[in-house]
């Protein structure tokens, strides 16, 4: 179950992370839910979703290694 959760906390950090960095390098104004509350740079973007790939991986493999 915890490991379950650590992978959905990651998926949605990276996608938020993508969606935010994507939207200030491509467009003018960030995408995704962040934006609406805070004002993040880019660098800050790349590091929400490196951190939040780090976060579904590590999730991820924990859920595979706990099913064999």
């Amino acid at each position: 179950m915890k490991n379950e959760v650590i992978a959905v906390i990651g998926w949605i950090t990276l996608v938020q992370g993508a969606l935010g960095a994507g939207g200030q390098i491509f467009g003018d104004n960030a995408w995704g839910l962040l934006q609406k509350w805070w004002d993040i740079p880019t660098a800050g973007y790349v590091v929400l979703a490196l951190a939040g790939m780090a976060l579904a991986l590590w999730g991820e493999s924990a859920k595979k290694r706990a099913k064999a």
